[in-house]
């Protein structure tokens, strides 16, 4: 297959290069990655400027833009010759769990490549820092992506993560996006022109815990594989709510 790679953590990530190691050896690769870290874009597109796209070698490039940015030049034929036939994001440095979803570039490119018409595959490792094993990432995703292909339907993309861990036994669970929380503490510093110099600390990250959801299955060291839908929508009852309750005016 024709696989398209990138990431939102940058063109030199070792998790990049960890994926690109494996699937390379039964595929036809081209990495076109952002040139420097882009994570928590969402799913950002350059539209009202230009993005740079520059060619290292015959298979590397890297992207002034987003994510999201690589997967849509590209689908739109920026690489002469290539069109590729799946989307993989990752590996990504840190979980990419829940609501962290719709924050994440990793889940974007995934997420566009299927607004887009093809299949995404994001993924990503456990650890919220060093050292990360990428190994039963990209072992995980070389051994079972003519299945992700294969079974994509339109209008979701795959988001997994696997366990950072050695050991390369892990059970898969099919899983549900958790809601996840984040206890935050906001700093800042007043400048000398009464700007604002503001910065986060994450206190720490708490989640539902149910057994069917991504961070139950990464709380248990198991392979996470969450479909999620690309386009937005309303539970039923809620819908119905909206429409009992609110005029479809308000002249009276």
């Amino acid at each position: 297959m024709k696989i398209l790679l990138t990431n939102d953590d940058g063109i030199e990530s070792p998790g990049l290069k960890a994926l690109e190691e494996k699937l390379s050896n039964s595929h036809d690769v081209v990495v076109v990655a952002p040139a420097e870290e882009r994570s928590g874009v969402s799913n950002a597109i350059t539209i009202r400027k230009n993005i740079k796209i520059k060619k290292i070698d015959k298979n590397h490039y890297s992207c002034s833009g987003t994510p999201a940015d690589c997967v849509h030049r590209v689908m739109h034929h920026i690489i002469d010759g290539f069109i590729p036939d799946i989307v993989v994001s990752g590996i990504n440095l840190g979980p990419n769990l829940g609501t962290d979803i719709v924050f994440s570039g990793t889940a974007a490119a995934a997420r566009q490549a299927a607004i887009m018409g093809i299949p995404g595959v994001a993924v990503s490792v456990t650890a919220f820092e060093e050292p990360f094993y990428f190994e039963n990432a990209a072992i995980f995703i070389a051994d079972n992506i003519e299945s992700f292909f294969e079974n994509w339907q339109p209008d979701h993309f795959i988001n997994i993560n696997v366990p950072s861990i050695a050991t390369k036994k892990c059970e898969v669970m099919i899983t549900k996006p958790s809601k996840r929380y984040y206890n935050e503490k906001l700093n800042h510093i007043l400048g000398p022109d009464e700007s604002l110099d503001v910065s986060i600390n994450i206190i720490n990250v708490l989640h539902d815990n149910k057994k069917d959801t991504d961070s139950y299955a990464a709380d248990n060291n198991m392979i996470s594989i969450s479909p999620v839908y690309v386009q937005p929508f309303s539970e039923e009852k809620t819908w119905l709510m909206y429409k009992k309750n609110f005029k479809r005016n308000n002249n009276k």
